[in-house]
């Protein structure tokens, strides 16, 4: 099912500065047991991004309804949910009218099948050759304009591999194409620090309050590839798969550890 702007429809105009520029923000939210999961963060976030890119959305009463409405509609116990703010029609040039009414969009999708072995045993990751531009302005922000994470999927056609590494264009480690990375050294909790590229995921947040309820040290840090080649444990996150231990990186082999294991089983039992 597909509504845009709370009517039935699979089309938009090619005005649409979404189409036109990537201006807009998005956020993928998994269905599961009756439920979309982790909404209402979601939604800060997607709100939040909305303020930080200027973009003047006002209608998050209706999108709220619409998400209601695409969640009665499914039938199967697990999906996926998108939902996709746009700036709107405007005319050709990069200035934006934001007298125009912003383009909501949700859509729901098949659950992707992924393997139960990738929790028990860990998934194998690669390193990319693209990098994540620095840009403070959008750091942390889930933009449209996906063109780097596009690319650096595309390197690779190995089906066991699920996942590919992305770093800055400094060296610095900082997420998967659709996931956040997290590692362990010494029972201590880190994860990349997003403020100048990457984004702040939602699963991300999740993870970190999880760890800090449950007494686990955790900091945001610059991530090395040589300090995630001694990591004793490695995994990455994100809202629609949960987490992926991580057994190998290349020719690196890691443990599917105590933390990860503890993470796992909590992020399962808590309430989403």
């Amino acid at each position: 099912m597909v509504l845009i702007n709370g009517k039935a429809n699979d089309k938009i105009s090619i005005l649409d500065r979404g189409l036109q520029y990537g201006d807009g923000v998005f956020e993928t939210i998994a269905y599961r047991n009756g439920k979309a999961e982790f909404l209402e963060q979601h939604l800060t976030r997607l709100f939040n991004s909305c303020d930080l890119l200027a973009i003047n959305f006002k209608q998050q009463n209706e999108l709220r309804a619409e998400v209601d409405l695409i969640c009665q509609s499914l039938q199967q116990e697990q999906a996926v949910i998108k939902i996709t703010v746009t700036r709107g029609e405007g005319g050709r040039g990069y200035f934006s009218d934001n007298s125009a009414l912003p383009t909501r969009i949700i859509s729901s999708h098949p659950h992707p099948d992924i393997p139960e072995h990738y929790q028990t045993d860990g998934v194998r990751l690669r390193f990319c050759e693209q990098t994540l531009s620095i840009n403070s302005r959008l750091a942390g922000i889930k933009h449209l304009n996906r063109l780097e994470q596009v690319l650096a999927r595309n390197e690779w056609d190995d089906i066991d591999i699920p996942e590919g590494i992305m770093s800055d264009e400094e060296g610095n480690v900082i997420e998967g194409t659709m996931s956040n990375i997290f590692i362990v050294e010494s029972d201590k909790l880190y994860t990349p620090v997003v403020t100048r590229a990457g984004i702040a995921g939602v699963m991300r947040a999740q993870v970190i309050q999880i760890a800090t309820r449950s007494g686990i040290s955790v900091q945001e840090r610059e991530i090395t590839k040589k300090a995630l080649s001694e990591a004793d444990e490695v995994f990455v996150c994100n809202s629609v798969i949960g987490i992926w231990p991580v057994s190998a990186i290349s020719n690196k082999l890691y443990p599917v550890g105590f933390i990860t294991q503890f993470l796992l089983k909590a992020l399962s039992e808590c309430e989403k």
